[in-house]
């Protein structure tokens, strides 16, 4: 089991590096980056046609994919590192494999994911593939190791863990059966939240500024002299040949 100071450390620790990379990316965002990557039909059915509002929608989207994507590797190194102090885990080279550790004399190949609804039927497949090469390698380079596939995910449930080829274990299932603490969901969410309000005050301080800069930029370059949103002028940025 890890000891609780050694996995506040490393939380607190992996932390730090979260906010700084989320402030990082934040400050070096470029208004018309974001709006190439945007979708202009889907801010005209939602109705944003104030540009202080499409703005601002554009960018907290912008951040909010940002801060999954970046999240996701926190939690994906936090179980990396808890299962190499508990079964002497390591991060797998294989492809679409993230983990393997040996426990009960069963080798464990684990894909990690941040939640139970990360994919579609294409990505599931993909993920299947993985686990079905990886399993031929162990299977020829192990002497008869009992090879079993798991796709952990960092939260939420799953009430038909097994399908067929692999183990689908998440939340609490997914944090005992790495750690062998069935306690360990819990224990981890308080060290995530130490400094969060001085952090995140520091974020939105800045988070501020680049939002005036977007929109004084915005106006100038897709508004008309009153304010008006040229939505010919956003569509041919965005789309046009």
């Amino acid at each position: 089991m890890v000891s609780d100071e050694k996995l506040s450390k490393f939380i607190e620790e992996s932390i730090r590096d979260y906010h700084k990379k989320i402030l990082d990316k934040l400050l070096k965002l470029k208004l018309k980056n974001v709006l190439k990557r945007k979708n202009p039909y889907l801010f005209k059915v939602k109705g944003l046609n104030n540009s202080g509002e499409l703005v601002k929608s554009i960018l907290d989207a912008h951040l909010s994919s940002q801060e999954e994507a970046i999240f996701g590797g926190v939690l994906e190194e936090l179980a990396i590192f808890v299962c190499s102090e508990v079964y002497g885990g390591v991060k797998s080279s294989a492809e679409g494999i993230d983990l393997e550790f040996i426990k009960d004399d069963i080798k464990y190949i684990v894909s990690i994911k941040s939640g139970p609804h990360w994919g579609n039927a294409n990505s599931i497949k993909k993920l299947r593939d993985h686990f079905k090469k990886a399993k031929k390698i162990l299977g020829t380079n192990a002497k008869k190791q009992n090879v079993v596939a798991v796709n952990g995910c960092c939260y939420g449930k799953e009430g038909k863990p097994d399908k067929g080829d692999y183990i689908k274990y998440c939340g609490q299932d997914f944090w005992e059966h790495i750690s062998g603490d069935d306690k360990l969901y819990a224990k981890i969410i308080t060290p995530f939240g130490v400094d969060a309000n001085k952090r995140n005050n520091a974020f939105y301080a800045e988070y501020e500024k680049v939002l005036k800069r977007f929109n004084l930029e915005f106006s100038k370059d897709f508004c008309d002299a009153e304010g008006v949103i040229n939505w010919d002028r956003l569509l041919e940025f965005n789309s046009g040949k």
